[in-house]
């Protein structure tokens, strides 16, 4: 009877916020101010003079956040405190994702004032890498703020490293809100199923699995957005990243791993370990509908998913562990999807010094720690406290020496992407077994 209770709660918070989304809820004005959080140092001191902010700067910053999202309430939170502390005034227009990819080519091309923008990092050093300033002086330089260190030891080395390897060889972006692609899990489903350790190998995730179902919850679940990062994941399980990555650049899809990797998916769904909804989810539905109401117990996703599910179910006892090794020869917790937002500098800027500023000013102490808090993301300082709900994720991320990109380039051509999709959806209704759907990624090859 109390379980019932807890999912017809859980029910009526998610067609409360379902009603909010239909009826314009996303439109509402955003509170003047974030909250303060526990745990955090005040912000530096800046001294303009002594990092060189120009005289009469301004900034212009396009950002990919909508205007009511956590993230954006942080950002022009911390932007006003940024101009109380050095004079410099930032405007924000925030365009949220379409706004930001369909709308910032066109107005950096046209030489419209925009100093600073951002959005994920491949997009940022991909497709907008002509209008980037060059910062290798920048973060290997210390600031009044950094206290004599180079910015660049001061923030995570792996999302650094990364953005040095985007750049070709040079800085061209400052990573923030870094993300690992994991395992997600609910630990009090996992503890009811009598489960006392998260698995590392395949035989044991498909044990735990079992144990899940016999207390009749569903082990995992995916919708349409992540099919294609559930199969190049599993992929490079079983022929390794190196592997996995070539496959994808050069289409050579009759590679046994295609074949091995979804007669594994199709294991999963044959012993019911896959939610039979797989076939019909369309994102937000696998996550909102089914594990943030606790049937389902498992969902590989990426770190911002508690912060995606809070306000429908803000209990969930959150825990992640690394996709199992698989073969013998493909990769294990040494290796994932690692990625993170990223800001660039408009090289035609006439305010750097300014807006490297406050770049350093939302990715250290106070605002970097402000931020991770208040939308449960990974914070960028190396001495910043992460929420206690990526706790194991935390550990995941330090563990991994082998990062790859997104999806490990299941989703870097459409039609791979879309064959994917349809492909696993099929099985999961049970049309068409792994041989058909490894068949069906071949002839597009």
């Amino acid at each position: 009877m109390k379980k019932t209770k807890r999912v017809l709660s859980l029910l009526l918070a998610l067609v409360m916020l379902l009603t909010l989304a239909a009826c314009g809820g996303g439109t509402q004005e955003a509170p003047e101010e974030t909250e303060t959080p526990q745990v955090v140092a005040p912000p530096a001191e800046q001294d303009p003079d002594a990092d060189g902010i120009e005289a009469g700067a301004s900034l212009v910053y396009w950002s990919m956040w909508s205007e009511a999202e956590p993230q954006a309430i942080v950002l022009a939170a911390a932007a006003r405190a940024f101009t109380e502390e050095t004079g410099v005034e930032v405007t924000i227009n925030f365009n949220g994702r379409q706004g930001q990819r369909e709308g910032l080519a066109p107005a950096l091309a046209a030489g419209e004032t925009i100093d600073l923008f951002d959005e994920d990092i491949d997009r940022v050093t991909g497709q907008w890498s002509d209008h980037l300033l060059v910062l290798d002086e920048f973060v290997n330089s210390d600031f009044s703020d950094t206290n004599g260190q180079a910015y660049r030891s001061l923030v995570n080395n792996t999302l650094m490293n990364m953005a040095h390897e985007r750049g070709g060889g040079n800085y061209t972006v400052v990573p923030y809100q870094p993300f690992i692609f994991t395992t997600m899990y609910n630990k009090a489903l996992f503890e009811e199923a009598g489960i006392t350790g998260t698995p590392t190998t395949w035989s044991e995730f498909l044990e735990a699995s079992a144990q899940l179902v016999e207390i009749g919850v569903t082990p995992m679940t995916v919708d349409n957005a992540y099919i294609p990062a559930l199969f190049g994941y599993t992929l490079t399980r079983v022929v390794g990243v190196d592997r996995t990555l070539e496959i994808f650049a050069t289409f050579d899809f009759s590679d046994p791993g295609i074949l091995r990797t979804a007669e594994i998916l199709e294991e999963l769904i044959v012993d019911g370990f896959m939610s039979p909804r797989a076939a019909t989810n369309v994102f937000p539905e696998g996550q909102a509908s089914e594990f943030a109401m606790e049937t389902v117990a498992m969902y590989l996703n990426g770190t911002w998913l508690p912060n995606e599910l809070r306000e429908i179910n803000p209990d969930i006892n959150w825990g992640s562990f690394a996709w199992p090794s698989i073969d013998a020869g493909g990769a294990g917790p040494e290796a994932h999807n690692i990625g993170s937002q990223s800001f660039g500098i408009n090289r035609a800027t006439n305010y750097p010094n300014a807006a490297f500023a406050f770049l350093r000013w939302v990715t250290l102490g106070y605002w970097d720690q402000v931020l991770a808090n208040d939308t449960m993301g990974v914070p960028m300082a190396n001495d910043a406290v992460w929420p206690s709900e990526l706790a194991d994720a935390q550990a995941i991320f330090a563990g991994t020496t082998n990062p790859f990109p997104w999806a490990a380039g299941a989703e870097d051509d459409p039609n791979a992407t879309a064959a994917i999709i349809e492909g696993f959806q099929r099985m999961v209704a049970g049309t068409i077994g792994a041989q058909e759907f490894a068949d069906s990624l071949a002839a597009i090859g």
